[in-house]
């Protein structure tokens, strides 16, 4: 029996991919990126070759999404610096 897997946001590159992934697999969130390999083999970071997906088990899509709305919104973010309370 497999789970439903979910892409639940697609990067221009790896790098930013993986800061993603970082931020997700710190709040507990099983994420696995997928991303053409040539992209890589040829080191493009833009384009379609460039995107990378961020999958997510279906059931931590919504709170894997509301965690990247506040990374990107910058809610993450208190006075004294980069806080992910």
């Amino acid at each position: 029996m497999s789970e439903e897997i979910v892409v639940v946001e697609t990067t221009s590159g790896m790098m930013e991919a993986e800061i993603l992934r970082g931020l997700l697999e710190s709040m507990n969130i099983t994420i696995c990126l997928s991303h053409e390999s040539a992209g890589t083999v040829y080191a493009l970071g833009v384009g379609r070759l460039g995107r990378v997906d961020l999958i997510v088990p279906a059931d931590q899509a919504d709170e894997a999404r509301r965690i990247l709305a506040d990374y990107h919104a910058g809610r993450l973010i208190d006075d004294d610096g980069p806080s992910i309370v």
